[in-house]
């Protein structure tokens, strides 16, 4: 065990080192990163290259279509300025500004497939809702919103490998009746503590009458913007339980009936804005899924998991090795879907992802992408220069709600475990 967990901390190393130091892009660090962890693991260079290839193609196999659709349909609502029609919407009905803030980074990173994406593209909205504290506030909870659904929620881009390799037969529709309540809980409590942190007179609150920013009065429902959402929900049950989908097949059909509706429904020249805009933003949020497809299938053949998993097995509880696996990885190269591909593609097949009941694995699993959200994060770093805050700010903001939020979500799999395992 010894030898291949040093191997594994040394390439991990190498990761951090080259992200948060050379700042290489995440691809390019992914891949040098399997042909190392290969080689020192005594795999020939033709063994990595295949076991690289085959991984990076088995990604892009799987997430191509959801990644392109959910960027197109992003970028077209973004060219049609429907994006402040949906945050219109959402203030009408919570009348408060950071409850608003957080709901619209946690509903707008489902059809984004980013996280990040969905952050930048109401930073310029956001950002004018409040004064210039009251104003951060409202971005760092985006922020947080966006993360929660972006780990928790089927189908984003962090779900669904974790479906693919460790769902062994489970209802996705069955993982997001506990993940959604768990995921708005966390995300209330987050809200109220901003809240009462800011103190309980009537900043952030909303007029009745007041008119919005984009001139829509109270009552008014931007249909057109939510089309996308709601159709994508609307397939779901069509494609799962007339059509008896696969989980595999079913993302991307309703993906795809999303885009269509869509397509169909904006103008040519938002279309036309949407198809190259997204396009190009979806290759390279692929570009960075796949390097993390060649990192996790070089570890898998490279024998890791046989050498290491039995002996973590003996050392700790099994619903803490998914966590901790994941935190590490998370923690070396900061992104969540890095993460969570390496892991599922990892822990399939090892005794742990066969002892463990798949809904708490999964949500083990998503806790660990949450709760170093440090330095090696990208998304701290456009926290930082998008609020203007100090790094001690960030972590305060960011970083320690995502850890508290990750603990939650790694209580409720420990509990979930010994209930459905019968302890």
């Amino acid at each position: 065990m010894l030898y291949p967990l040093l191997t594994f901390l040394v390439v991990m190393l190498f990761v951090t080192a080259m992200s948060i130091r050379v700042k290489a892009p995440p691809f390019f660090t992914l891949l040098f990163g399997a042909l190392f962890f290969g080689l020192l693991s005594g795999m020939t260079p033709d063994q990595v290259v295949l076991a690289a290839i085959n991984g990076l193609g088995k990604i892009f196999a799987i997430f191509a279509v959801i990644i392109l659709c959910g960027a197109v349909i992003a970028k077209t609502l973004h060219a049609q300025g429907l994006i402040e029609g949906l945050v219109s919407d959402l203030r009408q009905r919570t009348g408060d500004t950071r409850s608003l803030s957080g709901l619209a980074g946690y509903l707008f990173a489902l059809p984004a497939t980013c996280c990040i994406t969905a952050f930048v593209m109401l930073t310029p909205i956001l950002g004018n809702l409040g004064g210039e504290r009251s104003g951060k506030d409202l971005l760092y909870l985006a922020a947080v919103g966006s993360v929660l659904s972006y780990t928790l929620i089927y189908p984003t881009p962090v779900v669904i490998p974790l479906f693919s390799g460790l769902g062994s037969g489970a209802s996705p529709l069955l993982f997001d009746l506990v993940a959604v309540p768990l995921s708005l809980l966390l995300l209330g409590g987050v809200v109220f503590a901003f809240r009462a942190r800011a103190g309980r007179g009537m900043e952030g609150r909303l007029d009745p009458g007041e008119k919005r920013a984009d001139n829509t009065v109270a009552g008014k429902i931007h249909w057109k913007a939510w089309a996308p959402f709601l159709a994508i929900l609307a397939a779901i049950p069509l494609f799962s339980v007339f059509f008896s989908f696969s989980h595999e097949s079913m993302i991307q059909c309703i993906m795809l009936a999303g885009l269509l509706v869509c397509m169909a429904l904006a103008t040519p020249v938002a279309r036309t804005a949407g198809l190259l805009q997204g396009t190009r933003h979806a290759g390279i949020i692929m570009f960075d899924i796949c390097g993390a497809g060649a990192f996790g299938s070089v570890i898998v053949a490279s024998g890791f998991p046989e050498g290491v998993f039995p002996g973590m097995v003996t050392a700790l509880p099994l619903v803490l090795i998914p966590f901790v696996f994941t935190a590490a990885i998370q923690a070396a190269q900061g992104s969540r879907v890095v993460s969570a591909v390496i892991s599922s593609q990892v822990l399939a097949g090892t005794a742990v992802s066969a002892s463990m009941h798949p809904i708490p694995l999964i949500l083990s699993v998503a806790a660990g992408t949450c709760v170093i959200s440090y330095l090696s994060d990208p998304f701290f770093w456009l926290l930082q220069r998008t609020t203007g805050g100090s790094i001690w700010e960030v972590v305060r903001n960011y970083t320690l709600p995502l850890f508290v939020c990750g603990m939650v979500v790694l209580a409720v799999a420990v509990g979930l475990e010994a209930v459905l395992m019968g302890g």
